[in-house]
């Protein structure tokens, strides 16, 4: 006999919580603090909660409704990951992307943000639940997008990531700002390799903004110059589930905030949140093994995709070559000017009639100068090579992937992990 199913709800905000910088962030955070403890979810993932204060405000707040929490600490001023339950959580973990934009490009800030993806284990109700909760590189120019392979390199690492860690969970649920509209490779790619649906699209009731945009033009936090060509807005926020052999998982409903606050002249935040009622239920005959979203139909989608998100990957790794090339023939320059110098401040020592021809003060301003060169492109070359060797990585893995896709589509069966190889009588080429 079937028990009945279990209602779990699910929000999930970008907070934009930074201190002194983001407009009205005290109320909104006593905002934010009060929607929870009145809705109650049961899980509740944060996003850009850069600062521990403010995480340490909610936990206070929030002691009654979500006894349950964990922040998620990476980066210089944190990974801004945070997540609330209802729910005891028994284990945690963090996942920081090897790639994540640029220290010089400071007026961004990714780099500093330390983004990651961060994973709790909770029990609900006698089934095992991965949360996941992350946040992506941001894009901000659709036309150049200079961190397009970054953000895909980022997909890539949480796909493989949720794959190689919730292979004993009844249910995925995973929440964020992922930074991408639905169609973008990134986000195909990690729907596709992991099964995951998105909320938006199984809901079977949608109660929110138009098209569940959630970055949308009439909010005040916005310059709708950056939404450009999308004027309505773009949906860039998502909750993502999937259930097991064992437990079944539909979304019953989802909702979005629409906007400024009712009774505020301000919004929540410049994201708008999301709300999702999934209902699970447990299987009355266990299937044997998890669901395997890489079946047949859609292996040959999975090949092209894989093959794109490399290509991506390729053009970013060219593109960091020829900066790292850039920043090693900077510093042969100045390595030069350095040797230079040393040379012509030997001329007196060695011709002991000769004065210095350079003004003393000139003279050791443009050593200076020399030094301060040789040392910033050495600092940039390490940080390349750094880059060079991550998308080096990212690279290796699809092609393994393109392969081992390849492989199942031509129906020849991989060698299962830990099965002990069979003897061939003719040698491996």
């Amino acid at each position: 006999m079937l028990t009945s199913p279990v209602r779990l709800r699910v929000f999930s905000l970008n907070c934009w919580g930074i201190r002194y910088l983001s407009q009205h962030c005290r109320e909104r955070y006593e905002m934010i603090g009060e929607l929870l403890q009145r809705e109650g979810y049961d899980v509740a993932m944060l996003q850009e909660v850069w600062s521990e204060k403010d995480y340490t405000f909610l936990k206070k707040r929030l002691t009654s409704s979500h006894p349950h929490s964990h922040y998620f600490k990476s980066g210089v001023i944190g990974s801004g990951l945070a997540v609330f339950s209802r729910h005891k959580i028994h284990d945690a973990f963090l996942y920081r992307y090897s790639l994540n934009g640029y220290p010089y490009m400071a007026h961004h800030g990714d780099w500093f943000g330390g983004k990651a993806v961060g994973m709790v284990v909770l029990n609900i109700c006698g089934m095992v639940a991965h949360v996941y909760v992350t946040h992506l590189h941001a894009e901000y120019s659709r036309d150049k997008d200079t961190y397009l392979p970054h953000r895909v390199v980022q997909s890539w690492e949480l796909l493989n990531f949720i794959r190689h860690t919730a292979g004993c969970a009844d249910l995925v649920i995973l929440g964020g700002d992922l930074n991408m509209h639905p169609q973008d490779l990134g986000n195909r790619l990690l729907r596709g390799y992991t099964g995951l649906r998105d909320a938006y699209t199984e809901a079977e009731k949608f109660d929110g903004c138009e098209e569940g945009i959630t970055l949308i033009a009439q909010n005040p936090f916005i310059n709708k110059k950056e939404l450009v060509p999308f004027e309505k807005g773009v949906r860039i926020d998502y909750i993502l589930f999937k259930g097991s052999g064992k437990v079944s998982v539909k979304c019953e409903s989802l909702s979005t905030t629409k906007g400024s606050v009712p009774g505020k002249s301000f919004p929540y935040s410049d994201h708008e949140a999301l709300n999702a009622v999934l209902l699970l239920q447990r299987e009355e005959e266990e299937a044997s093994g998890q669901a395997d979203c890489c079946t047949g139909e859609v292996l040959p989608a999975l090949v092209d995709m894989v093959t794109e998100a490399r290509t991506e990957v390729k053009v970013g790794l060219h593109c960091v070559e020829r900066m790292r090339y850039s920043a090693a023939r900077m510093g042969v320059m100045g390595l030069a000017l350095l040797l230079l110098e040393l040379a012509i401040a030997l001329v007196p020592w060695l011709a002991l009639s000769v004065e210095q021809p350079f003004p003393r003060a000139s003279f050791y301003l443009l050593g200076l100068l020399c030094f301060a060169t040789l040392l910033l492109t050495l600092v940039l070359y390490i940080f390349y090579t750094t880059q060079v060797k991550a998308l080096q990585g990212a690279e290796d893995q699809m092609r393994l992937a393109v392969g081992g896709l390849q492989e199942r589509l031509e129906g020849r069966p991989l060698c299962q992990p830990g099965a002990p190889n069979k003897p061939s009588d003719s040698p491996v080429s």
